[in-house]
């Protein structure tokens, strides 16, 4: 390996050390401690409003003249409203009870008092890789320093002005309440390059989960690249099933709503499934009623429900727009015969993120949460609510539709894990094996998280 080689090894080995030794320091910390960061951060935001609004519209510039897709270009936006829904986001985080040193179990294993603990920590230290949204910066710093955790972000580089600022910013926060014994600025720390992403890939002994937010493809490569354990979604194949039970104006707000709200967003619908006996009914009425909006949907269609939508708007659906992820004002349109049909497609097509069915059969819709393979399953109300925001988790990581550790809308509690606690007074193993005392499993009172 060359002198070059070895010294950019070491560059990145000293950003993750720097960010394991912050993170040990940080989990430390009160809650006090870590709110006052965070009440520190909203300040440096706040001053710092008109350059971050300002380095967004460099990047905007930018991706226009570099002919970046109009779904990125949405997704890049930051400005007033998004911030402000930031700012709220963090004073909710702030809210909330300290996550860490909770006491999940308390048991008297042994006749002779051994005691076991399990408690609340940090997973330790996060790599964070997303594509274009910059309020995942502020959202994920937020929630792991709640947690404890120390963070390394990668923004895309079409966000890289705004990126910067925001991480300046936060940086500047943790200047502000540094101490010489909890708190540092390398608590939060960002890399810019395709090729530091590659290098932090196989530091596994100091980074602990990589969280990949954006495109099935980086999500992908991300897997494929590192022995780190991985968090996140490779797509967001939504769907609604329309039911044969339903309610016409229900039914209309939930699609449109699914569809159009934000199509861009991972939690909007791809596909509308609609029972075969109401496609004469419903679809004119979604046609209509999607005309009267102007929003300008596209449909691909099968054969049963094409001419019931508009000619001039409608393509024959192919195989291969199944499971799509538009990310846009196009949707697929199939008719079902029941519903264990519509049960069958999501689960074989579907990215199992988000499904919605809508109906007024209690029966039905009970079918529907207990069959849907997915990680957030909703009767009578939008996809779009698949969100830790809208589930009152103040901010989110994002949503793993993966089934180990966190599933769904990730908020604090997937940051977290636990150690054991083993509390004795001079037992060893030798003295059960003798007979001289017993294993026991009896439960111990606790208050105020305190085992010592």
């Amino acid at each position: 390996m060359s002198d070059t080689n070895v010294s950019y090894t070491n560059s990145l080995l000293t950003i993750a050390k720097k960010a394991r030794n912050s993170g040990i320091l940080l989990s430390s910390t009160t809650q006090q401690e870590r709110n006052k960061i965070l009440k520190t951060i909203i300040e440096e935001l706040e001053n710092r409003r008109s350059t971050i609004l300002s380095a967004n519209d460099k990047d905007l510039c930018l991706a226009k003249k570099n002919n970046i897709s109009s779904v990125m270009q949405k997704r890049l936006q930051f400005g007033e409203q998004k911030l402000n829904s930031c700012i709220a986001g963090i004073n909710d985080v702030i809210s909330f009870e300290d996550p860490l040193g909770k006491i999940t179990l308390a048991r008297e294993i042994t006749s002779n008092g051994l005691q076991l603990f399990r408690k609340t920590c940090p997973i330790g230290v996060l790599l964070i890789i997303f594509e274009a949204r910059p309020e995942v910066g502020i959202q994920i710093a937020s929630l792991a320093i709640k947690s404890g955790n120390a963070l390394i972000l990668k923004g895309g580089s079409e966000a890289h002005n705004t990126n910067s600022e925001i991480v300046e910013a936060i940086k500047a926060a943790l200047r502000r309440v540094t101490t010489n014994n909890s708190i540092n600025e390398d608590i939060v720390q960002i890399v810019y390059t395709h090729e530091q992403v590659q290098g932090l890939l196989k530091i596994s002994k100091y980074i602990d989960l990589v969280i990949p937010r954006g495109s099935g493809q980086l999500v992908n490569i991300v897997k494929q690249n590192t022995s780190i354990p991985v968090m996140g979604h490779a797509e967001g194949v939504c769907m609604v099933y329309v039911d044969k039970d339903y309610d016409d104006e229900k039914a209309l707000d939930i699609v449109i709503d699914s569809k159009t709200d934000y199509p861009a967003a991972c939690n909007a619908m791809e596909t509308l499934l609609v029972h075969k006996s109401i496609i004469s009914s419903f679809l004119p009425l979604l046609s209509k009623r999607l005309e009267e909006k102007n929003f300008g949907v596209t449909f691909y269609a099968d054969d049963h429900c094409i001419n019931f939508l508009p000619k001039d708007k409608t393509k024959s659906v192919t195989e291969d727009l199944l499971s799509h992820e538009f990310s846009g004002l196009s949707m697929c349109v199939l008719s079902v015969s029941n519903i264990e049909e519509a049960i069958k497609h999501i689960n074989e097509y579907g990215s199992h993120h988000t499904d919605a069915i809508v109906t007024s059969n209690q029966e039905n819709a009970e079918l529907f949460a207990n069959k849907i393979d997915s990680a957030d399953v909703f009767i009578n109300c939008s996809t779009r609510f698949a969100d830790g925001f809208r589930f009152g988790f103040g901010a989110e990581i994002g949503i793993s539709t993966g089934r180990i550790h966190a599933r769904g809308p990730v908020g604090l509690e997937g940051l977290l894990t636990y150690k054991y606690i083993l509390r004795g007074n001079g037992q060893t193993v030798g003295q059960y094996s003798q007979g001289l005392f017993q294993y026991t499993r009896n439960e111990i009172n606790i208050s105020n998280n305190q085992i010592c």
